[in-house]
């Protein structure tokens, strides 16, 4: 019997301790606490493998929460056509983001994860989900990139800095607007509806020698921080929440192991206080073996602890400023927004904003555009008029983007033309003409709608820059026969001169996304031309590298007559004929040139969108 009692007594004595224990106050769950105060409270309580666990990210497709609480992970990613079923709905996505959280939450400290989404113009994974421009379009509404045989161009949104540094914009919009009296440098999430922001690729990825995709950027010091520096300095004063480095390098040396730019300036004398985070793999390409133990080189002081605890100490800020240990799962309140018609009418709106008139009319008193909604019969033609996929261009549900109608909710050109037109319009499409189709039909004017085709990153990277075929010969087929507007579908500048001067009138559309409606909308007239090109269009690929220096205005059109030196001479400036370039006289700047082909500013109507277009 004394035995029995002694038992229940250290039974009795075990539930009491356990109660005790789950009641401890723990100051890091407290949301009432300082910021810092909960940061060291959790620190203080974590372990080597939770700390590093909550440096790494997991890619979705090999994630489970029983990984996520065996590793401490505090991380998931959805790369590129990374999703939980093929169009899979928002709330399977919202289901399948709770069961990995819930892996995180059931850890001995509960830090929760975040999940992350390559969001390149949209939320370009999902379904039915509202595809903006390409930054290479919203860029001309107004990431440096300074090669366009670079495949990554048309993530940039210009060549000039400044209208880089505009767009960063975009941070206020994903994160909410910074409080006034918020520490600048300092990452800022205001709330549920909000998401933390990521400014990417540090630093310099967008001046590659010829434009090949992960290579060197040979600059000066000067010059990179001139160049491709401007628009993080608005991105950290803005509040942006992470930074991604770059693959490539820098004079180099690779800059996933440039300690000094990114420890000795991003971190202490531009005083980012986000995280920074690899790209892809980007740390198994400069550790000798990939994929190391982490773990094993700092209990071997191989890495000091201390930067352990810095990364550590960033993440966690990150997710504590977004809510996360308040509100750690998704809820399916948002789920109608999807598609919504608010967002679409947004994106069309922004499409409208992005269309760049190259030409109009074979003279300035003949223009072609905008188009009649009432002619008999018109022609639309083009691998590109009738293709959701090519117009969304890569990163749309998949990485390297999609071919065809199949992939997602929007609307296409031809379709977008057909909705404009009066119904008495016969609309007639037919992808690639022959001669005697187009003779045989009475056509008031054509629509040829071409480009590249879908792709990303280095698979996109191009030495000649040319549409292929049969673009080329639809162009050459069509507006050899009928009245045409050419609109280029494209991620950057490509080779079009040879066939501009059979065209009545040329308009860069850019990887528009999916509403084509944005695109009817300007050519019919409904809206006028607004977009001015935000980097410099060659004539051929030989002038490449070639940039804009300063603001300049449209190139000298030829057949206008016009003389080039009275149009320098009005502006206070003269012409360098050994350069082909406009110095600025009263400021001694160059504002422009073409190697060789002169900058110029022409007073006609017809070429005034031809801003930096060195192509007669």
């Amino acid at each position: 019997m004394g035995k029995f009692a002694t038992s229940m007594l250290g039974l009795a004595f075990w539930c009491l301790w356990v109660v005790a224990s789950e009641a401890v106050y723990m100051k890091y769950k407290d949301p009432k606490q300082p910021l810092n105060a909960r940061i060291n409270d959790l620190m203080s309580r974590m372990t080597l493998e939770e700390k590093v666990g909550q440096m790494g990210q997991m890619e979705r497709g090999f994630a489970s929460a029983a990984l996520l609480k065996k590793y401490f992970i505090g991380s998931v990613l959805s790369g590129g056509g990374s999703v939980p079923a093929p169009k899979a709905s928002a709330e399977t996505w919202v289901h399948m983001v709770n069961e990995l959280q819930k892996g995180a939450l059931a850890t001995r400290l509960g830090i929760p994860m975040i999940y992350g989404i390559d969001a390149i113009h949209g939320h370009n994974n999902v379904y039915k989900a509202t595809i903006f421009p390409h930054n290479v379009g919203l860029g001309v509404t107004r990431q440096v990139c300074r090669d366009p045989r670079w495949g990554r161009c048309y993530e940039s949104y210009s060549e000039d800095h400044k209208i880089v540094q505009a767009m960063t914009e975009i941070i206020p919009g994903l994160q909410g607007d910074i409080p006034a009296n918020y520490r600048k440098g300092v990452p800022f999430v205001s709330g549920k509806t909000k998401v933390a922001a990521c400014a990417k690729h540090f630093v310099g990825d967008g001046g590659t020698v010829k434009g090949i995709n992960e290579n060197n950027t040979v600059i000066d010091f000067s010059a990179l921080l001139s160049i491709h520096m401007p628009a993080y300095f608005n991105s950290i004063q803005k509040g942006v929440a992470t930074i991604m480095v770059s693959y490539s390098s820098w004079n180099g040396k690779r800059m996933h192991a440039n300690r000094y730019l990114i420890t000795g300036f991003l971190k202490d004398k531009l005083k980012f206080r986000g995280f920074v985070i690899s790209d892809w793999q980007g740390i198994d390409q400069i550790t000798d073996p990939p994929h190391a133990n982490y773990s094993y080189s700092v209990k071997n002081n191989i890495v000091p602890m201390s930067r352990i605890d810095d990364a550590v100490r960033r993440i966690l800020w990150v997710k504590f400023v977004m809510g996360l240990f308040e509100n750690p799962l998704a809820d399916l309140s948002l789920v109608n927004q999807l598609g919504s018609q608010e967002h679409r009418e947004l994106a069309r709106e922004a499409v409208r904003k992005s269309l760049v008139l190259l030409k109009n009319g074979k003279n300035a008193a003949r223009p072609l555009l905008p188009l009649s909604k009432k002619a008999p019969k018109i022609l639309v033609a083009g691998t590109h008029a009738d293709n959701l996929g090519c117009q969304c261009g890569g990163w749309t549900i998949t990485w390297q983007g999609l071919n065809g109608n199949d992939l997602t909710v929007g609307t296409t050109i031809l379709t977008a033309v057909r909705n404009a037109v009066d119904p008495s319009t016969h609309v007639v499409y037919n992808e690639n003409p022959d001669a005697e189709f187009l003779k045989s039909n009475k056509f008031s004017y054509a629509i040829v709608v071409v480009g590249e085709p879908p792709y990303s990153e280095t698979n996109g990277d191009s030495m000649t820059l040319m549409i292929a075929e049969p673009g080329v010969s639809t162009i050459s087929n069509v507006c050899g026969a009928v009245k045409c507007v050419v609109v280029i579908i494209s991620g950057r500048p490509v080779v079009i001169e040879p066939y501009v001067p059979k065209m009545d009138a040329l308009v860069a559309a850019w990887l528009l996304g999916t509403e084509g409606q944005g695109v009817a909308d300007v050519l019919f007239g409904n809206y006028g031309f607004t977009g001015k090109l935000a980097r410099t269009w060659f004539k051929t690929v030989d002038q490449l590298p070639m940039n804009v220096v300063g603001r300049v205005g449209a190139v000298l059109d030829r057949r206008m007559g016009a003389r080039l030196e009275e149009l320098v001479r009005a502006r206070g400036a003269v012409l360098d004929r050994r350069g082909g370039a406009v110095l600025d006289g009263r400021k001694g700047a160059v504002l422009g040139g073409c190697k060789g082909q002169p900058v110029t500013f022409s007073p006609t109507r017809a070429v005034d969108a031809l801003v930096n277009f060195c192509m007669w």
